[in-house]
């Protein structure tokens, strides 16, 4: 199975131009929040009509503007999984899987194998007020299941959850998804959660969305700042290009980097565990002021101002493990290295 979408809609002042394809797979819409992934998902699942554009499953047209083909939500085979939910508030657990059970004749065979595959034997008559989160979670998603979909779409499934319940659903989620045969679009602005349960990954940014690629391509040649903020980044600056080199103007520093710079380049990008102290005339080497240091759980990050910086000049942030940054002789100044691998060019 595959969806392909390739779909433009404005609304109000926000305009959305989505195009990306995904096979048999868990494919992450990655993005800050208001960049339009709800919107692209209800466009998806027949809530929303796009403006223009096409839509196909498993190479059925579910939407072509050019065509006048428009297909109704009952009749598109997509599951959504809403942020809320969306439980019918007046039917039990069991009653609310029976109503999405594609098989007229057999609901109730049905809602019960999916009642003993999710767990829910001790809710399976409690109406959705009288359930915690996390089986209201797991009966939308058995609900969906009974309508034997081909593509689920997930809006942010986790986002009604506190962190502890978050991590125990999330290993279920990634169980059942494992075993389902078609397509899963993930939405979420947590990379963390992208990271451990999506191969791919289509980043949207202000409505536009960016190319497909591996998690892998993503962290480490993420293009364009948007990306690069999304995938964790958290060092920026403009910089100018001297061939193989680039030179930030904010930090009077001139870097090498592991190849020449496109044309198109105006920002690099540095993660803060790849900024690391190093002894004078590493390559790529500067020396820097302390100017705050952050204790947070299991790192310490430390803020550097480089010696020549502009007043105005963003820190450069460093991340350390404790023992590592315990080991640093004089917290006060030091020399800080960046490896030419490591600098991010963007657009």
């Amino acid at each position: 199975m595959a969806l392909s979408v390739d779909i433009r809609k404005q609304l109000g002042d926000f305009h959305l131009e989505v195009q990306f394809d995904a096979e048999d797979e868990t494919l992450a819409l990655l993005g800050a929040s208001g960049c339009g992934k709800s919107v692209t998902l209800k466009c998806v699942a027949g809530i929303l009509t796009p403006d223009e554009g096409r839509i196909t499953l498993d190479g059925v047209t579910l939407f072509d503007s050019a065509a006048r083909i428009d297909l109704p939500p009952q009749r598109r085979h997509v599951g959504y999984l809403f942020q809320d939910y969306a439980l019918f508030p007046n039917m039990t657990v069991r009653q609310n899987i029976a109503a999405g059970a594609k098989d007229r004749g057999r609901r109730r065979e049905t809602a019960e194998a999916l009642i003993r595959r999710f767990r829910l034997e001790d809710a399976a008559d409690r109406k959705p007020r009288q359930l915690s989160g996390g089986q209201r979670q797991r009966t939308a998603l058995a609900r969906i299941l009974a309508s034997e979909p081909r593509a689920v779409l997930l809006d942010e499934p986790f986002s009604a959850l506190d962190s502890y319940l978050k991590y125990q659903l999330e290993l279920e989620l990634a169980e059942i998804l494992d075993s389902f045969p078609g397509t899963a679009v993930w939405v979420s602005h947590d990379r963390g959660e992208v990271f451990r349960n999506c191969g791919r990954v289509c980043v949207l940014d202000a409505g536009k969305s960016q190319p497909v690629r591996t998690l892998e391509e993503l962290f480490r040649a993420p293009g364009t700042e948007a990306a690069a903020r999304l995938s964790g980044c958290k060092n920026y600056a403009g910089v100018e290009l001297r061939g193989e080199a680039v030179f930030v103007p904010a930090w009077n520093v001139t870097l090498r980097c592991a190849g020449p710079a496109a044309d198109h380049v105006r920002t690099i990008g540095v993660r803060a565990h790849q900024v690391r102290p190093a002894p004078p005339g590493t390559e790529n080497s500067f020396p820097c002021a302390v100017v705050r240091v952050i204790e947070d759980v299991f790192s310490t990050v430390v803020l550097l101002r480089p010696e020549g910086a502009a007043a105005d000049a963003p820190l450069l942030r460093m991340e350390l493990d404790k023992a590592a940054w315990q080991a640093v002789p004089d917290k006060q100044r030091l020399t800080a290295a960046i490896p030419p691998e490591d600098i991010l060019l963007l657009k």
